[in-house]
């Protein structure tokens, strides 16, 4: 559907072009009557009569000409002040500004792909929004408040004013080419409605929602969620582990967090043709050349091998999970994926 201000305008500009094709026909006219010049000569006369620049005339004009003229002056130099003024002011209008920014956007999101979809900015939203881009992930937020457009503006984050619940809305965040979605609003029928919806529009989605009691924890599962948090039993699950294990949790906390600390726990893919593929743990550089500690490996088929021997076969398609200085992992993760390019 049109933008209603913009169909105003548009309306405006036209009635506009209509009038100045008017008052050139009047003025090719005229002057052909009066004056019987050709109608080359009246459209010059009537050009540089409306424009007022002066330029010499055809020919010396007699009264009745020169009254014609008069009168062309008077309602050209009215039509050009007008539309001199309506379109200074079209230029700072604000409605155009923000048609603007609409059409970029579109643009912007008409090109991401791989991208994930975040419906709510809430406090858990903010969280998950930073850490992605952190991650250099790139992300496109779906809330309604409008005190946080000038915040996405400021940060420079893709973003949809709109109602995530509506089908629309997700497709033009580009749900077709994203690569997952997080579904994090306030009320769990509307998480449980957009998982739904998401489900329907990209069976590939990879979906996370939030769940605020154990019945929506299910139905959001049911309604076609990849992965349910439920951020009041996390909680309570984090401060009882606080408790009982307090060394552990802050070993976690360590490994995990990215606010500038060294340590850090990341999950890394073994292409196919990696040259790692068939040795086993002892035999490759991981320890010795990264100082990196492998303490888990998930198989292709979603086996999970926790605290591999030495002896553990590496396969094609495993996930490594390993913890390390976080350059040294960046460095293992370049080194994985720049070695294993195709050759040329």
């Amino acid at each position: 559907m049109k933008d209603p201000w913009l169909v105003v305008t548009l309306r405006k500009v036209l009635v506009l072009a209509l009038l100045f094709a008017l008052l050139l026909a009047i003025g090719v006219s005229g002057y052909i009557l009066v004056e019987r010049f050709t109608f080359l000569e009246a459209l010059y006369m009537t050009v540089i009569t409306i424009s007022t620049v002066g330029f010499t005339e055809v020919r010396p004009l007699d009264s009745a000409g020169k009254i014609f003229t008069i009168i062309l002056i008077l309602m050209g130099a009215g039509f050009v002040t007008y539309s001199l003024f309506y379109f200074s002011q079209l230029l700072f209008d604000p409605n155009l500004i923000e048609l603007y920014r609409r059409r970029r956007l579109k643009k912007q999101l008409d090109q991401l792909e791989n991208h994930y979809i975040i419906c709510g900015y809430g406090q858990m939203g903010q969280i998950i929004v930073k850490e992605l881009l952190n991650h250099k992930i790139p992300v496109v937020v779906i809330d309604t408040d409008d005190s946080l457009i000038v915040r996405f503006r400021e940060k420079g984050i893709l973003h949809l004013k709109a109602d995530a619940t509506e089908e629309e809305n997700l497709l033009a965040a580009g749900i077709e080419r994203a690569k997952g979605l997080v579904a994090v609003v306030n009320r769990d029928t509307d998480n449980v409605f957009i998982v739904l919806t998401a489900r329907d529009l990209n069976k590939d989605l990879l979906i996370f929602a939030r769940a605020g009691s154990p019945s929506t924890y299910k139905r959001l599962l049911k309604a076609g969620a990849n992965r349910v948090v439920s951020p009041f039993a996390s909680g309570a699950h984090h401060i009882a582990q606080n408790i009982l294990r307090p060394t552990v949790t802050d070993f976690l906390a360590l490994a995990l967090s990215t606010e500038g600390l060294e340590l850090s726990m990341e999950e890394i893919l073994l292409p196919d043709d990696a040259e790692l593929i068939g040795k086993e743990l002892m035999d490759t550089t991981i320890r010795s050349e990264y100082n990196l500690i492998v303490v888990a490996i998930k198989r292709r088929d979603g086996t999970m091998v926790f605290n591999p021997s030495p002896h553990e076969r590496l396969e094609a398609g495993d996930i490594l999970v390993a913890i390390g200085p976080q350059e040294n992992l960046l460095n293992f993760e370049r080194e994985i994926k720049g070695s294993f390019q195709p050759q040329a």
